[in-house]
């Protein structure tokens, strides 16, 4: 048998060995997560969002007052109503139900979790997997640039970009990509360094593999696990960062329903008409602590370490 063939077996036999793993893992990993009652009460949590999110128009009393198919509707003859039937988390200072906008502000939310780290690890991902199995030079350039990054406070840096760029949404977004992104470069680029020297990295490059090949076929698949729990821990704290910048008028602009907005104009009117910034504010905290409780179940569920 020629040498080439010799490569050609050991790679597919490499692969079987590789994939019977895969199954045995994956029951030994949703054992782990089911074993986990934190985790379960986080996923319970994130899904009581998604499908708020999803279905908003439906389940919001009053879809108008947060602006559903056009600016939010006022009614002054009902502002600041205490929580109620009719408004079980009270009314505004404009009379604006305020349970059909914190309702509506977890689309925002979530969309802006989710544009913010799919930005981040489509810049990240790659840079730490070239610098990562490219190594020498291009490696070496790839990171200190990603160390420039990560030696500056991620909430400094957002605010520095958000004060640049005019206060919106989509502005507040670019802001929190910016800071994220070389998280990510980083923890692929120490997986990556473990992953380059397994047998069936060197056998892909043994019969000719390309380089994009290997990273996409045989890298990327086995270091999927630390960036998906990354990814669930990132998603509550990108969350809290952009209701930060909410709070601080440098994100979300009123009267766009978003859950820092309504907390910084709440506070104005503390203590006496504490339900306006009392449930957007729970609404972030019960967020941010389910994909916490996700995330580490999902820690936990593929035995991994993440930063």
């Amino acid at each position: 048998m020629t040498r080439t063939g010799i490569d050609l077996l050991s790679a597919a036999t490499t692969r079987i060995e590789r994939l019977r793993d895969r199954f045995d893992k994956a029951d030994r990993v949703v054992y782990r997560f089911r074993q986990n009652p934190m985790s379960i009460l986080g996923l319970a949590v994130i899904f009581a969002f998604v499908a708020l999110a999803v279905f908003a128009p439906y389940i919001a009393p009053y879809p108008a007052d947060a602006g559903y198919q056009g600016q939010p509707a006022v009614h002054f003859s009902q502002s600041f109503q205490p929580p109620s039937l009719d408004h079980p988390m009270g009314t505004d200072q404009v009379g604006r139900d305020i349970l059909s906008r914190v309702i509506f502000g977890t689309r925002i939310s979530l969309t802006l979790g989710l544009v913010v780290l799919s930005i981040a690890i489509a810049i990240g991902v790659p840079i730490g997997l070239f610098a990562g199995y490219l190594g020498g030079r291009t490696g070496l350039v790839l990171m200190r640039v990603t160390d420039v990054f990560l030696s500056i406070p991620p909430l400094v840096l957002a605010l520095a970009v958000s004060v640049a760029l005019q206060p919106t949404l989509t502005n507040a977004m670019i802001a929190i990509a910016v800071v994220w992104w070389p998280w990510y470069a980083r923890l692929v680029y120490g997986e990556v360094l473990s992953v380059r020297e397994e047998t069936f990295v060197e056998a892909s490059r043994g019969i000719g593999a390309s380089t994009p090949r290997i990273l996409s076929r045989d890298i990327l698949p086995n270091i999927l696990a630390p960036v998906t729990v990354k990814f669930s821990l990132d998603m509550g704290y990108a969350i809290l960062v952009g209701s930060a910048l909410g709070f601080l008028g440098l994100g979300a602009q009123p009267p766009t329903p978003e859950w820092g907005t309504m907390t910084a104009q709440g506070r104005e009117f503390l203590p006496a008409y504490w339900w306006y910034s009392t449930f957007p504010g729970l609404a972030i905290f019960l967020a941010v602590l389910g994909f916490n409780f996700l995330g580490d179940g999902l820690r936990d569920m593929f035995d991994v370490e993440v930063e």
